[in-house]
């Protein structure tokens, strides 16, 4: 076995050591040596008291270490007195044993130091045993309280656990109708001591279920218990978790699926769910807390939570304060069809009537007037999308409020045509629509000299007696197309500019249908503003690209503009899969959406279907049975001033300007339109004003005599 360096040095100095104590206090008593081996035992002693002093590892190993100094001075010292070299050689035993005695320890003294390295045959020496920590011990354990059968196996369980967190099981309850539910009351280990580092994984490790199965609960002080941060009350629901998943109640469904914080509405609660056979919809209401403020919705995220799809249409929300009313229908209520009745276009005390159906199942109402006077009307939809029905619904609403109604159409239409029938005055093109707004504009000049049965003048109100006139509508059906027309164009533009300003004090009402409102197509700032201002616009069937920029033009806040409408509110027939496989064709798309559309009452835009109204069934159960007209005296003064004749005719000579001379005729005469109206007014036609493209390029050509 080889020995380390150290203590073969170690024991040739304890060899060479023994003789000179034995022989220096005999033969040379005042010998330096004597001096040198007293020191290195004052020295050896204060080693061994200041080992013994310290409470580090190695106390005995330091000891051992300073030993042998403090046994040769002291071997030194006996020699002293002795004579010679003491009886039997007393002083030569001592020194040899002294030799010997830590010959044989020097290794043991010396196995612990750093950087020591073993026999190669030697094992490896075993560690030292450490003391084990102090927030490691086991803790104590609770005396005999009489605890039931139950609560001794749930202890037992949690002292085989460690007792985590330093707590003990005061009781355990089961959960009445279940096999493993619980409910732990803890306590720290230790009296007055508060209960911290558990967690819910460590209590679910002790009883083998899962980690989202653990709930904690604070304990309040009651009569006979105390309570604070030195108790815990633990509930452990996996059967309850499992029920939950399986068979939930419609509060844990909403609770699980809805209200959870990266839910479709977090932190909103279940209050009661309805069912409305009848209608085929089920009503879900939820609320979030009043400091909450209005509930956040994702409506993406709640249509997947109740197995829809958005765009399907049988989903919609409806926010009111802190309450949120989920309706889910059966099938999309925008596919269906509402039949028009005159019950439902006729306007009521308040001049609102029933213009379609809400998402939700409530009825889209609109109005003949309004508190500031006649209602105008801005209806917005791209060929096909149901504008003529729209306008129709309308012009009934009008006609059965008993208002003289005017309808004048860009082009010919059938349904137009039909709807003229029941109107006081029809008439087709830009020719037609000129006239008229003359005529809108000189009765607001008459209305306004009429005197009502006090004797005075007045705004138009519906609701006070004695007003001369009738309410008058006049519906411009394209409008913007109109007013692109070379020869009228700017002079309607101008014309409804100033009956959208004026018209409703007088009780007109200035009702435009057209494909857009947009600027850059020719459509007015001012015109917009006014007819927005007075009326409830209605939306139909926008292009996805241009949702956006048609709400901002009506005065929608970005995050109040609504989504686009699918192309189909069918749901898609199943089996694509199949199709596809087998080369099958899709099935048509049931385009379905025409009527369907906003309507724009408030700041947040409501999706609605208008009612139908049957033009093949013909329209006489929409009216009432007589047509409003004129006064008599309105008659005379439009008559006087030459705009009351029939509309349809060719210009007359001098009606849109003087009239060229003979010598003037030719290509060369210049357009219609640049004189004075009739009426003496101001110039009719503003050339000095492009809205539009085409207008741009009707200029350059009058200017360059194209």
């Amino acid at each position: 076995m080889s020995v380390p360096r150290s203590v073969v040095l170690e024991r040739l100095a304890y060899t060479l050591a023994a003789p000179v104590l034995a022989v220096a206090p005999n033969l040379y008593p005042d010998s330096p040596v004597n001096q040198v081996v007293q020191l290195a035992g004052a020295a050896g002693i204060g080693g061994c008291y200041l080992a013994a002093r310290s409470r580090d590892l190695g106390t005995g190993r330091k000891i051992l270490r300073w030993s042998p100094l403090v046994a040769a001075a002291a071997i030194d010292t006996a020699a002293g007195y002795t004579t010679n070299f003491g009886p039997l050689g007393l002083d030569a035993l001592l020194a040899a044993g002294w030799a010997a005695a830590y010959w044989a320890v020097a290794p043991f003294s010396r196995h612990t130091r750093r950087n020591h390295t073993p026999a190669l045959a030697a094992p490896a020496p075993a560690p030292a045993p450490q003391p084990r920590p102090a927030a490691l011990a086991p803790a104590p354990a609770l005396p005999d309280d009489g605890a039931d059968t139950l609560t001794r196996r749930v202890r037992g369980m949690w002292e085989r656990a460690g007792n985590p967190g330093r707590t003990l099981i005061v009781t355990a309850s089961p959960h009445p109708g279940t096999d493993h539910d619980l409910t732990l009351l803890l306590r720290a280990a230790e009296p007055g001591r508060p209960i911290t580092g558990i967690t819910e994984a460590a209590v679910a490790a002790a009883f083998a279920i899962e980690e989202s199965d653990v709930k904690f609960a604070a304990v309040t002080r009651t009569t006979g218990r105390h309570g604070g941060p030195g108790w815990l009350e633990v509930h452990l629901t996996p059967d309850e978790a499992a029920r939950r998943s399986s068979t939930p109640t419609p509060v844990e469904w909403w609770a699980d699926r809805i209200g959870t914080t990266a839910g479709p509405i977090p932190g909103s609660q279940f209050v009661k769910k309805i069912r409305d056979g009848e209608r085929k919809v089920t009503h879900y209401i939820g609320q979030v807390p009043d400091e909450a403020g209005e509930p956040r919705v994702n409506l993406h995220a709640l249509a997947a939570v109740l197995k829809t799809k958005y765009d399907e249409g049988r989903l919609f929300v409806t926010i009111d304060g802190n309450q949120v009313l989920v309706s889910l229908w059966d099938s999309s209520p925008l596919a269906q069809v509402f039949p028009a009745t005159r019950e439902l276009l006729t306007p009521d005390a308040d001049g609102r009537w029933v213009t379609g159906y809400l998402g939700n199942g409530q009825p889209a109402r609109n109005r003949v007037y309004t508190d500031r006077g006649a209602a105008h009307g801005l209806f917005v939809a791209p060929s096909g999308g149901g504008k003529t029905q729209l306008m129709g619904l309308h012009i009934a609403a009008d006609a059965l409020f008993g208002s003289v109604v005017w309808l004048a159409a860009e082009a010919p239409d059938e349904k137009a045509a039909m709807l003229g029938e029941y109107t006081d005055r029809y008439g087709v093109g830009a020719l037609y629509m000129i006239r008229l707004l003359r005529a809108l504009d000189a009765l607001m000049e008459i209305r306004g000299a009429m005197l009502w049965e006090d004797g005075r003048g007045h705004d138009w109100d519906p609701k006070q007696p004695g007003c001369p006139y009738r309410m008058l509508s006049a519906y411009l059906d394209e409008f913007l197309s109109a007013a692109r027309n070379g020869d009228y164009g700017a002079e309607i533009m101008d014309l409804a500019e100033t009956v959208s300003v004026k018209g409703r004090k007088y009780g007109i009402g200035l009702k435009v249908a057209g494909q857009s409102i947009f600027v850059q197509d020719g459509f007015t700032q001012l015109l917009c503003e006014n007819l927005r201002e007075n009326c409830i616009p209605v939306v139909l069937k926008v292009a996805p690209g241009k949702v956006t920029g048609m709400f901002k033009a009506l005065g929608i806040p970005s995050e109040n503009t609504p989504d686009p409408l699918p192309r189909s509110f069918s749901p898609a027939e199943a089996g694509r899969i199949e199709r596809v496989m087998s080369g099958a064709p899709e099935p048509p798309v049931n385009s379905n959406t025409g009527g369907a559309g906003w309507i724009v009452e408030a700041k947040q835009p409501e999706v609605l279907r208008t009612l139908f109204m049957d033009f093949s069934e013909g329209l006489d159960d929409y009216f009432p049975d007589t047509i409003a007209t004129l006064t008599d005296h309105e008659i005379r003064e439009l008559q006087a001033r030459d705009l009351w004749f029939d509309w349809t005719e060719p210009p007359r000579p001098g009606e849109f300007g003087p009239e060229p001379d003979d010598e003037d005729g030719g290509d060369d005469a210049p357009k219609k339109g640049g004189g004075k109206r009739r009426n003496g007014g101001k110039s009719a036609a503003r050339r000095d004003t492009v809205t539009s493209p085409r207008q741009a390029l009707e200029a350059i050509k009058n200017l360059s005599g194209v």
